[in-house]
């Protein structure tokens, strides 16, 4: 029987500080991308001077890693200024793509910065095989596809088109179609699509009765805001759904969350990762492993669903009631050396934990295991009964080898 050749999607990560960048590539990440100082749709999200970025493409070549830009707000009159240096000097930093949703930016950087690769933003709603040619006519390489692309019809713009496609597969589901809203706007004056989105659709509500000259009456039972009118997604996970994005042509599988932790970027990246390259390596006999499924549980924020790939969603991927509870962990420490004679691991706290704490570490390639905190010393050499300082430096016996990079966690009590 002829062995079918699959070809692999890259695994692409958020990474909203230069520190999240090397995480995610170390996890296994084959590509990231970042927010510069400008024409990004995340003004808090630790966005990447000149500098940094230099610093970030070298890392990244090293590990034979892409870094992409994001440019994707919608401009209005001025906005625009100063686009066409912004481009070329990513250009010649060496950053492989940026993402762009105007079509003056778009324009900008196509004239005035030949070289650089561009890729159509989700925020443009690319949603069928013709718009994708439309703007591969454009001399774009990739679209990233609206959200609201079904898998159904995922198939057949890969069956209609060559253009690389890229489409999202973990985190954050915006309420609005593709990303354009403006609740933002009028609740707290800030702009959503130029970087200012404070998530308005994530707060709490209550609905009142307001009759004529009469006081307003809470609907809520007994007043209690219990969310059942929240206008806030739950997030997505398509763990289970990898043979269904490789098999139908998908050239980037992409992870929402730039201003996530460096705890949820490693974890979702190594997931991916060992997900995407056990399939591949034999997709006849893959199963999708429950340890994988586990593990993305153990930095959710919200309940988890397919998003549109399925089905329409209902009020059941919305997060109206009661919520299932879901396990907490927090990042507690990373490791920065280890001693193999006497089995001593240097690691710099990032939380507070304790002697007699029960923690995991984890690292690259779905390296686990749990231990229990049995003896801590300073860099004074001290013995200590808890790590409570940030940043601070302790060694500790550990029951397995560890590697520079591992991280431990702890389930919050």
């Amino acid at each position: 029987m002829t062995e079918r050749k699959l070809k692999r999607p890259e695994v692409l990560a958020p990474a909203g500080t230069l520190e999240k960048l090397k995480t995610a590539i170390h996890y296994g990440a084959d590509a990231v991308y970042i927010g510069g100082d400008a024409y990004g749709l995340r003004s808090r999200a630790g966005n990447f001077s000149f500098e940094e970025m230099e610093e970030g493409v070298a890392f990244a070549n090293k590990y034979n890693a892409k870094v992409y830009v994001a440019a994707n707000m919608v401009t209005h009159e001025g906005n625009e200024e100063g686009a066409g240096e912004f481009f070329k000097k990513l250009r010649d930093i060496g950053i492989s793509a940026v993402i762009v949703s105007d079509p003056a930016l778009i324009e900008i950087c196509a004239s005035e910065a030949p070289g650089l690769e561009i890729h159509l933003s989700t925020q443009a709603s690319a949603t069928n095989a013709e718009t994708l040619k439309f703007w591969q006519n454009e001399g774009l390489e990739r679209v990233v596809l609206a959200r609201e692309v079904s898998m159904e019809e995922l198939a057949e713009i890969r069956r209609n088109t060559d253009v690389q496609i890229e489409a999202f597969i973990h985190g954050a589901m915006c309420i609005s179609y593709s990303g354009r809203c403006t609740l933002s706007n009028h609740m707290s004056m800030r702009d959503a699509n130029r970087g200012g989105c404070s998530q308005s659709c994530r707060w709490k509500y209550e609905l009142f009765d307001m009759p004529f000259a009469q006081e307003h009456r809470s609907l809520t039972e007994n007043g209690d805001v219990t969310e059942e009118f929240s206008m806030s997604a739950v997030d997505m996970s398509m763990i289970e759904h990898i043979p269904d994005l490789i098999e139908n042509g998908v050239d980037s599988l992409k992870i929402e969350g730039r201003m996530k932790s460096i705890h949820y970027v490693s974890t979702v990246a190594n997931v991916y990762k060992a997900a995407v390259d056990s399939y591949i390596s034999d997709p006849e006999n893959y199963i999708c492993k429950q340890e994988w499924i586990d593990e993305l549980w153990k930095v959710a924020q919200r309940e988890l669903s397919t998003g549109f790939y399925y089905h329409v969603p209902t009020e059941n991927e919305q997060l109206f009631g009661p919520r299932r509870k879901i396990p907490v962990y927090k990042f507690i420490g990373e490791v920065l050396s280890y001693d193999e004679a006497s089995g001593i691991a240097t690691v710099r706290q990032r939380n507070h934990f304790r002697v007699g704490d029960e923690i995991e570490f984890y690292g690259p390639n779905f390296h686990h295991f749990e231990q229990t905190v049995t003896e801590m010393k300073n860099d004074e050499g001290e013995m200590i009964d808890r790590a409570p300082n940030p940043m601070m430096i302790i060694t500790m016996p550990v029951a397995q080898p560890v590697n520079p990079g591992d991280m431990i966690r702890k389930k919050k009590d």
